[in-house]
């Protein structure tokens, strides 16, 4: 399999620890963090939610907030790599990067799938960084963005348990061409990402943020270092849920993970935020910091 070549590097830090719900210290992260008044208002307005949720929602699928901020709302920037085709597995994907780099990122998307910018804009970030990144089509085209959709009905095609399986000849190609491999997953992708360190040695490490039906159960079962970045306002994937998988994950002395609740915002806000929003902003780009700094901790 041959990729297109983009140059790109970047210096890192590397990241580890057990769960944190502040800010980011500067000592381990690019983006600087401390006070902000925005967090209060959107720490009271989030609560809000999730109260209003709670007292309606019995199951994780009638809370979902996994369509909320289109992201056809958002501007289209400039884009550092291209669209390929017929790739293993039968994908197609967004690539950027330098196709010699011996570390390769597979990203995951959320419903809204490989064509939104905002995932985009992240792969030409990780690119930076010296990985070669891959924003594969896993849904063929049938993304969420026709709003008349059913969620529920759409997800019984698009399982995710299943596109990892079907996804397995990708990562055996680029293990092939000698690449360390991580993946990273928004929402839809979460559950993708963990299945992928569930069922194949490939893939050496994941990092999932609000991510969608990801169970406890699934972290007794993952076999690589995983990252787990929650909201404090997702009902999806709430902080409580994260709790779970960090109860789990202590008593597995050989995974190593990570774990941060975001104060003061929802679902999606590391792939699906107001660009407007300096808040938004500045977290999205804290969380993805964190993933850059996991997968330069584990990928050598």
């Amino acid at each position: 399999m041959t990729f297109p070549n983009f140059s790109s590097a970047s210096p890192s830090f590397f990241r580890s620890g057990p769960i944190q719900q502040s800010g980011i210290s500067n000592k381990h992260s690019r983006a600087s963090s401390g006070p902000n008044t925005m967090a209060s208002a959107n720490f009271l307005l989030c609560l809000a939610v999730v109260i209003a949720a709670a007292a309606t929602a019995t199951a994780q699928a009638e809370c979902s907030q996994c369509r909320n901020n289109p992201p056809y709302t958002y501007p289209r920037g400039d884009e550092a790599g291209v669209v390929v085709n017929d790739l293993p597995g039968g994908f197609r994907a967004y690539v950027t990067g330098s196709a010699s780099s011996s570390r390769a990122i597979v990203l995951a998307t959320d419903v809204y799938g490989f064509e939104a910018p905002l995932p985009r804009q992240i792969a030409d970030k990780v690119s930076r960084a010296g990985y070669f990144v891959v924003v594969p089509d896993l849904f063929s085209g049938d993304y969420l963005t026709d709003e008349s959709k059913n969620l529920s009905e759409w997800l019984k095609v698009h399982n995710p348990v299943k596109v990892a399986k079907d996804a397995k000849p990708l990562f055996a190609s680029l293990r092939k061409e000698g690449k360390s491999i991580g993946v990273g997953g928004y929402c839809w992708g979460g559950k993708f990402s963990v299945e992928t360190a569930k069922i194949t040695d490939d893939v050496k490490v994941v990092s999932i943020s609000h991510p969608y039906n990801v169970t406890a159960d699934d972290m007794k079962e993952i076999k690589q270092p995983i990252e787990i970045l929650g909201g404090q306002c997702d009902c999806t994937t709430p902080p409580k849920l994260v709790y779970r998988f960090v109860n789990v994950l202590r008593k597995r002395a050989e995974i190593p993970y990570y774990a941060k609740i975001f104060p003061g915002v929802g679902h999606g806000f590391a792939c699906r935020y107001n660009t407007s929003g300096p808040f938004a902003v500045k977290t999205a780009e804290q969380a993805l910091d964190l993933m850059i700094d996991w997968f330069d901790k584990h990928l050598k």
